[in-house]
């Protein structure tokens, strides 16, 4: 399977210990500092910015203090500030440019984005708790011996709450997002790589699906096939996203590695599955095409074993599990079967040289879709009728002005 970036590994980068990578995150950011209370002071209930300061520094420490590690604590935190942060994007309140939303990448440390805008905020927010959650399913699925069945499908629900998540960042935030602000974002806050990081998840669902379909003894070759090609469908339409983005940089370099790597296993196990369908035909051009899957699926598991290693390779360095679920499997047999099979049927693709031509795989409907998520209702306290603003007197103008001045 994939990688997480908490490979970044949330919490483990300070005991130089390279982490086990199963579900891909490419990065986790988290708060920083902002003083919301000044910017809002006077304009703004005061109990209203205390909660909206108290709810994003309660989320800033805990961030901080367990290196995001604290999930369900930070994910509780982060759905409670949401329903407050909404009001900041209202245009009637008018505050849209008050307050300066600082950023910092969980890996490095460093501030990484600072952006008056409150939509940036809450796109933000929405984007670490999808981060939060695909690390919830890579928690799920180490260090533990890979077999139980509960814990995986555990881990499906989280990927596919991640997908719902950033199928809101792309349709619900990013589109209110000035385009020099836009400019200006994280390369991993690009529409396409967020679309991109929806569909991996999706296809990291449907490859626990596989592996718990050949496991079980009720599984027909239909169905492990049917999920063998939407598994590729899945990483081809992911590369087809980050082929429109700009990947220049060590986080997506290794992100196309990991796509490479998923979508050559993703097709050995098409064309293995489908190479078994085809051989119960029949006819001598069934076995012919038959041992062509073969050995197409052979040859295409070395290339995802070599793109394997660039990826783990690739900065950050991680290291992918063992091997596991339906690859465990497949690992052992493409090579069997191909070896046996080319063998088995040698004088047919002699005689028959001319039908040696690579089967299309079927088109199926992809099955897996995100979950809905819909952003909170606002919360009540936006309600502006019932303000009471509190008047600011000379003396403590005066006091923030000298405050400004000795700050700059």
């Amino acid at each position: 399977m994939g990688c997480t970036s908490s490979v970044y590994a949330l919490g483990r980068k300070k005991k130089a210990i390279i982490p086990e990578a199963v579900v891909f995150v490419p990065s986790v950011r988290i708060p920083l500092q902002s003083d919301l209370q000044k910017a809002l002071k006077g304009l703004v209930p005061r109990e209203l910015v205390d909660r909206l300061a108290c709810l994003r520094n309660q989320i800033v420490l805990v961030a901080e203090d367990t290196e995001g590690s604290a999930i369900t604590e930070l994910r509780r935190a982060l759905e409670d500030y949401l329903s407050l942060l909404i009001g900041l994007t209202k245009k009637e309140h008018g505050l849209d440019d008050l307050v300066e939303y600082k950023w910092k990448n969980l890996e490095d440390g460093k501030q990484e984005s600072s952006v008056a805008n409150p939509w940036f905020e809450l796109l933000s927010v929405v984007h670490m708790m999808a981060m939060l959650t695909l690390s919830e399913a890579n928690s799920l699925l180490i260090p533990k011996d890979y077999s139980g069945s509960d814990c995986k499908r555990d881990a499906v629900d989280a990927l596919l709450k991640a997908s719902g998540y950033l199928e809101v960042c792309i349709k619900k935030i990013l589109v209110y997002i000035p385009p020099d602000i836009k400019n200006r974002l994280p390369k991993d806050f690009q529409a396409g790589v967020l679309e991109a990081i929806s569909i991996q998840a999706l296809g990291q669902g449907t490859e626990i699906q596989l592996g718990l379909a050949v496991e079980s003894q009720k599984a027909t070759l239909s169905v492990k096939r049917r999920l063998a090609c939407e598994l590729l469908i899945y990483f081809s339409q992911a590369y087809q996203c980050l082929s429109r983005c700009d990947m220049n940089h060590s986080y997506g370099k290794k992100h196309l590695w990991f796509i490479k790597w998923k979508f050559l296993e993703s097709k050995a196990a098409a064309y293995y599955y489908h190479g078994l369908i085809l051989d119960k035909g029949s006819e001598p051009s069934c076995h012919v095409s038959a041992v062509c899957c073969f050995l197409a699926a052979e040859e295409l598991l070395r290339e995802s074993k070599k793109a394997c290693l660039s990826f783990c390779l690739g900065a950050p360095i991680t290291r992918s599990p063992p091997v596991w679920g339906a690859m465990k499997h497949l690992h052992q047999k493409i090579p069997e079967v191909a070896s046996r099979k080319s063998q088995m049927y040698g004088y047919l693709l002699e005689e028959e040289k001319a039908l040696q031509t690579l089967p299309d795989l079927p088109d199926f409907q992809l099955s897996l879709r995100p979950d809905d998520y819909e952003l909170p209702e606002i919360d009540q306290a936006w309600n502006s009728e019932k303000w009471e603003l509190e008047s600011q007197t000379l003396k403590e103008h005066l006091i923030d002005c000298e405050n400004d001045i000795e700050t700059e």
